[in-house]
């Protein structure tokens, strides 16, 4: 007992396709790896961002350049542009 076996995951198998269709089953799938591939270039994005030091000193800063998230190579219609904070100019 405790253990899933090839009958178990047939009748799962059986309830899932029943519940959501065949025809709704690959766009499930297909939603899952791009929310998957959103979520890894994400985690990327921030990882990088806190491992890149901040310039210090009156050194003269170039404008930030605009960065764009894909959810997949080559996938433009869901690109979209990142707001980033901008920090308080002293006056």
């Amino acid at each position: 007992m405790g253990q899933i076996g090839a009958r178990e995951l047939l009748l799962l198998a059986i309830v899932v396709l029943l519940v959501f269709g065949a025809k709704r089953l690959p766009d499930i799938a297909r939603s899952l790896g791009k929310s998957a591939r959103i979520l890894k270039s994400e985690t990327a994005a921030m990882k990088s961002e806190g491992a890149a030091a901040p310039p210090k000193g009156d050194e003269p800063q170039s404008p930030p350049v605009a960065k764009t998230i894909q959810a997949a190579p080559g996938d433009v219609a869901s690109s979209r542009p990142v707001e980033e904070p901008r920090p308080a100019q002293q006056g």
